[in-house]
């Protein structure tokens, strides 16, 4: 089967990417933020196991609203081959997360909850006619030092055709966990940031019977805040790396690990 690579935020056809709370780089709060990302490395098209240098270009944005907090974000990828992987493909994600605490005005945190909430997401991809409806409930830390830090529990819903309708094979239900957040440090006068997702995707199966394993998809993200370390105000250029590991890519048996140039424009 042949599925959006842009992908690399989706586990085989059915997974989530993280739904970050507002603020994607911080490191300080603010009421919206959109970011544009430029990473290149060496992926694996899993289903001929060959590496190809691989540009993604990423729109990205987080805003609060009164009853929580948006997210979304869209990749376009291009490999420069032509096997029919990754030429320019593109591939998207919103999630809408409804906050417990605004909705009823009470403040829900304690101990190292800061609190709760429901979400609905749904993830798009132009290649393979690819969609997915993803609900799901969030818990939110408050650990100290981190911006924001989530537990996001998902229900994949495959919203495609299937084969005959040219999307994917349909693929039964299965749950994703999902932790992201955002941890900014010093080193001297370096101000530097992780943040990014892991997720673990269970095992299903497809329309035709077939077994579909269990994935896990990590992209952490380290960045350094170019603006600050300059003597700026910060929160505009970063750049740095992107580390990518994921099992069982796209259903198959491949395992990538993948460190990705990563430059980030914050407006």
């Amino acid at each position: 089967m042949r599925l959006p690579a842009s992908l690399h935020r989706m586990a085989a056809a059915s997974v989530g990417g993280g739904v970050a709370a507002v603020l994607l780089a911080g490191p300080g709060p603010a009421e919206a933020q959109t970011e544009a990302h430029f990473q290149y490395g060496r992926l694996t098209n899993p289903f001929t196991e060959a590496k190809t240098g691989t540009v993604i270009l990423t729109m990205q944005h987080a805003s609060m609203w009164k009853f929580g907090d948006n997210f979304f974000f869209v990749d376009f990828i291009d490999d420069g081959g032509e096997d029919g992987f990754n030429e320019k493909d593109a591939y998207g994600e919103w999630y809408s997360n409804f906050s417990l605490g605004k909705i009823s005005g009470k403040d829900l945190g304690f101990g190292p909850f800061a609190d709760f909430g429901v979400f609905g997401g749904v993830a798009l991809g132009t290649d393979a006619n690819f969609r997915q409806w993803l609900p799901g409930a969030r818990i939110a830390w408050n650990l100290p030092r981190f911006i924001f830090l989530n537990t996001d529990l998902m229900y994949g819903i495959d919203g495609g055709k299937g084969v005959e309708g040219g999307s994917p094979p349909e693929l039964d239900g299965r749950f994703v966990l999902d932790v992201n957040g955002l941890l900014p440090f010093n080193l001297g006068s370096l101000a530097f940031s992780i943040t990014g997702h892991a997720e673990y995707a269970g095992a299903t199966t497809d329309e035709f019977g077939n077994g579909v394993p269990a994935s896990i998809l990590a992209q952490p993200q380290l960045r350094l805040d170019i603006g600050k370390t300059m003597g700026g105000s910060g929160n505009g250029l970063y750049a740095g790396i992107e580390y990518h590991y994921w099992s069982n890519k796209l259903g198959t048996e491949v395992d990538e690990s993948v460190v990705q140039l990563l430059v980030v424009w914050g407006f």
